[in-house]
């Protein structure tokens, strides 16, 4: 409960400054000031955009279904924020004590889809439905590839508890399952793209692109309900960026040995690592231009999920011979 608790309240203020920071990311990489003039350099632009937010009529159309309409961004959000309750934050908070807590992670996630479904089919709004249909079928084919991504850690660890995975890389960076198993580094770009396509992210942000679906399956939500949805979408970045740092770089593990790994020097390495991989996301977001949906449905199938089967067994390979 500890560990749930403080991820959801680093959730909350993480949101706040990640809008800020990518708002000056995107100004830096489109050489502009970004914002600037509410806060010193534009710091409280994003907390007077939530109170702005809160403020809104909660406007819902006539012919909606009112049940799942209501009910479609929780669920979205509890999908997300209940992978949380397996992560550990240091040594001493572990998390829901999950023996398969990789396992529960992925599965309590794709639950999201559920919520997205309702959310477009409720809003009775061919845009909504046509971005929902297009979430649940970009998500369920990136499931795949990122599935298998981390299933080649777990052959190389031999556990799915994520805390045991964490202890196993002390000792260091050269004890990061990224430099000590090479193998695993083709898993992790395949893991990250796959992130990105799982979060709704630039360039596979097609649920939602604004040139042709208005505002995808939430073009019918505002106000509050609204943010639930942008604050779930940031949930989910930092859900797979944690669970991606615990898999390929240590976890809380100080990148020297014996050195800086308390609790809470712990937790800051866990974060701080994280925090970088959310950086390179929004670098990302920011570059690439959006894929077309057959150029997304191809690079996951005809691509990823053919390479991290190969992987896969090249891991298994791997292990055995160092079992040898």
């Amino acid at each position: 409960m500890i560990s749930f608790a403080f991820y959801l309240g680093f959730l909350l203020i993480f949101v706040v400054f990640a809008v800020y920071a990518e708002r000056k990311t995107a100004a830096f990489i489109q050489n502009r000031l970004g914002p600037m003039e509410v806060g010193p350099k534009g710091i409280l632009q994003t907390v007077a955009d939530l109170l702005k937010m809160l403020q809104k009529e909660d406007i819902r159309a006539n012919a909606v279904d009112i049940i799942p309409y209501l009910l479609a961004p929780f669920i979205v959000f509890a999908a997300v924020f209940t992978g949380f309750s397996v992560l550990p934050v240091n040594a001493e908070l572990s998390g829901s004590t999950v023996t398969s807590g990789v396992f529960f992670l992925l599965a309590i996630v794709s639950l999201d889809v559920l919520g997205i479904l309702m959310a477009g089919w409720a809003s009775n709004n061919k845009y909504s439905l046509y971005g929902a249909m297009r979430s649940v079928a970009q998500i369920i084919s990136y499931e795949v590839p990122l599935g298998l991504s981390v299933l080649c850690v777990i052959i190389i660890s031999g556990t799915l508890d994520l805390h045991q995975i964490s202890v196993l890389q002390s000792g260091g960076v050269l004890s990061w399952y990224i430099i000590s198993h090479p193998v695993l580094i083709i898993p992790f770009i395949i893991y990250f793209i796959s992130g990105l396509a799982e979060s709704n992210r630039a360039p596979f942000d097609l649920p939602e692109s604004e040139s042709e679906l208005i505002g995808g399956y939430h073009t019918e939500y505002s106000g509050f309900r609204w943010g639930i949805f942008m604050l779930s979408e940031y949930g989910m970045m930092l859900l797979l960026s944690i669970l991606g740092t615990i898999l390929f770089f240590g976890g809380w593990n100080s990148p020297i040995e014996n050195i800086a790994n308390g609790p809470i020097w712990g937790t800051f390495w866990l974060l701080s690592k994280s925090l970088l991989l959310i950086f390179v996301q929004m670098w990302v977001r920011w570059t690439l231009p959006r894929l077309r949906v057959d150029q997304l449905m191809s690079l996951s199938w005809k691509y990823l999920t053919p390479i991290a089967i190969v992987m896969l067994f090249a891991c298994a390979l791997w292990k055995l011979w160092l079992m040898s």
